[in-house]
């Protein structure tokens, strides 16, 4: 026979609606919290992708804002590029100008103080910095000032040769930013494959105008063993010799010497390359050409204002010929970077773009592992709210009986 006592029936009923008001709680932690798990022993599976989910969200949401910070800084640095392209077009047009012989030395004055004018807005630009207030055009010393225009006109570089990046992904990162040193400091002087300047003891009124490579092949030869390095000396019928680096007269391919006879407003070709001239040359004049050597754009500047303040109209023709070169070589060097920084912009865009996906799927994917179906919920809250108020009352009934009740 089992007996069933009174106190174990007190227990039993006791345990059960604890149990109900438990799961009650929960329920109601559900319903309010609209989330399905609250503690990882809800759902231990459930949890764990829980928690990848807001991991994979929390890097993307970092990215997203790498992002972000990436778009400022290269949409200043396009803004930048521009000025500086319109204050290097503003000094080639003064340079051309600058060639026209009938500006007086006051017109030249007051084209110098213009042309160092845009030396130092162009040393501001340089010194451009984004929204933190870090450089854009220091290399990875973001920190620094990169540029300073000293006291003798010089400007000198504090920044590096690096290139700042920022992480958009997994192992994918942009550049955000350009070294000052490749992009206003190592440019190829001349036209980008050599420089040809008149010797700056010239007694004549020879002038060295554009200069290009006509023949690449010839070029290719010629500089196939290191830079070219040729002196052009003139007689005074205008015959001409050509003598390398060390002095030794230059032979072509067939083992004559280089030479030639040069006539006032022709050029001179030889080893895949044409200058042109103009002038009459004296006995002994020079021109010298160079391949391989850089000038900054700062020196650039300062030779043309320089230049402007000799008077000497031969000897201004010769270097503005050469700085028109070199700020063309500065121009396109803007340009190749303004289309760079364009690719990286668009990038970016691509990659936001993939990542607001990303973000709606993942949300979606995280909603449906932890949030709770309301609809599903408010319906159990209900029953288990009904049944807990059933075991209340039967409690209470049983409670108040007794063995007397049944000896009336």
């Amino acid at each position: 026979m089992i007996r069933l006592s009174t106190s174990w029936m007190y227990q039993q009923s006791l345990s059960t609606m604890l149990a109900q008001q438990g799961a009650l709680s929960a329920t109601q932690g559900q319903v309010s919290s609209g989330k399905r798990i609250g503690v990882a022993s809800d759902d231990p599976a459930g949890a764990a992708q829980v928690v990848n989910l807001d991991h994979v969200l929390a890097a993307t949401a970092q990215y997203s804002s790498n992002i972000d910070g990436a778009n400022t800084r290269l949409s200043t640095e396009t803004s930048t590029l521009n000025s500086v392209t319109s204050l290097l077009d503003q000094a080639r047009t003064l340079a051309v100008q600058g060639i026209n012989g009938t500006l007086s030395q006051a017109d030249r004055d007051d084209m110098a103080t213009q042309l160092g004018q845009i030396r130092s807005q162009l040393v501001q630009l340089a010194n451009t910095t984004d929204a933190n207030g870090n450089a854009l055009f220091a290399g990875t010393a973001t920190t620094t000032t990169p540029f300073t225009l000293n006291a003798d006109s010089s400007v000198s570089y504090a920044g590096d040769d690096g290139q700042q990046r920022a992480a958009i992904g997994s192992g994918l990162s942009v550049p955000n930013g350009d070294p000052g040193s490749a992009l206003f400091l190592n440019l190829p002087a001349g036209n980008g494959d050599f420089v040809a300047s008149a010797g700056g003891g010239n007694g004549g009124s020879l002038v060295v105008g554009g200069n290009s490579v006509s023949d690449p092949a010839a070029w290719n030869v010629a500089t196939a063993g290191g830079p070219a390095d040729y002196t052009i000396t003139f007689a005074a019928n205008g015959n001409w010799t050509a003598t390398d680096g060390s002095g030794n007269p230059l032979l072509d391919a067939s083992g004559n010497p280089v030479a030639g006879t040069y006539q006032e407003g022709g050029s001179i070709s030889f080893n895949g390359m044409t200058l042109a001239l103009s002038g009459t040359p004296a006995a002994g004049d020079t021109v010298s050409v160079k391949s391989g050597t850089q000038q900054d754009v700062f020196t650039t500047l300062g030779k043309m204002i320089d230049a402007l303040h000799t008077g000497d109209q031969t000897g201004l023709g010769n270097v503005f010929n050469r700085q028109i070169e070199s700020l063309d070589q500065a121009l396109e060097g803007v340009s190749n970077t303004q289309v760079q920084v364009g690719s990286r912009l668009n990038m970016l865009q691509q990659q936001q773009s993939t990542y607001a996906d990303l973000n709606v799927t993942y949300q979606s994917a995280l909603s449906n592992v932890r949030d709770v179906d309301m609809a599903s919920a408010i319906g159990k809250l209900s029953l288990q709210s009904t049944v807990l108020q059933a075991s209340q009352q039967v409690f209470a009934k049983v409670q108040g009986m007794s063995l007397f009740d049944y000896l009336k």
